[in-house]
């Protein structure tokens, strides 16, 4: 799948409307992805109104010092888990002034993909403040950009869903 510059802009202007009309804040949490998730939503004008802040958690260190990811679950699952991501979601949402987080931690490749976890694995997660943290693992195709680039649509598109389906 080729996700096009165009297409992400759009994407990200639309769950900034969606965020605004609500008058809510969002948060990301990102590993693989290196903060695109961030600079996607940033990049549309007037962000500072819906999008309050990105953490690029590349490390294990990084999950647990800056989103509080227990050492115990990233030893049992590793860090690219839905349980791990589940963290992060929560953690970004807690060390924020968000009321949506989204998180993101898979293996872009072309190098670090297992029998058990190929490369073009992704988690997501995304935790609602007051609700619950849902997660789910993709399998993505294509070359590291391509990975990447789907993922960041595929935060995205599951943070508008969550925003359309709220009462």
């Amino acid at each position: 799948m080729v996700v096009s510059q165009a297409g992400l802009e759009d994407l990200a202007a639309r769950v900034g409307a969606a965020l605004a009309e609500r008058g809510w804040l969002m948060a990301s949490a990102e590993s693989c992805t290196g903060g695109w998730v961030a600079q996607a939503m940033t990049a549309i004008a007037g962000s500072s109104a819906w999008f309050d802040r990105g953490f690029v958690t590349y490390s294990n260190a990084a999950k647990t010092d800056m989103l509080g990811v227990s050492v115990d679950t990233l030893a049992q699952h590793g860090a690219v888990s839905e349980a791990v991501v589940a963290e992060m979601a929560c953690g970004a949402l807690a060390r924020s002034q968000a009321q949506i987080a989204c998180a993101i931690s898979g293996i872009a490749g072309p190098t670090g993909g297992s029998d058990s976890k190929p490369v073009g694995t992704v988690c997501f997660a995304w935790c609602v403040a007051g609700g619950e943290v849902d997660s789910l693992t993709r399998h993505l195709p294509g070359n590291r950009h391509e990975v990447r680039a789907q993922a960041v649509c595929h935060a995205l598109e599951g943070v508008l869903a969550r925003l359309a389906a709220m009462p």
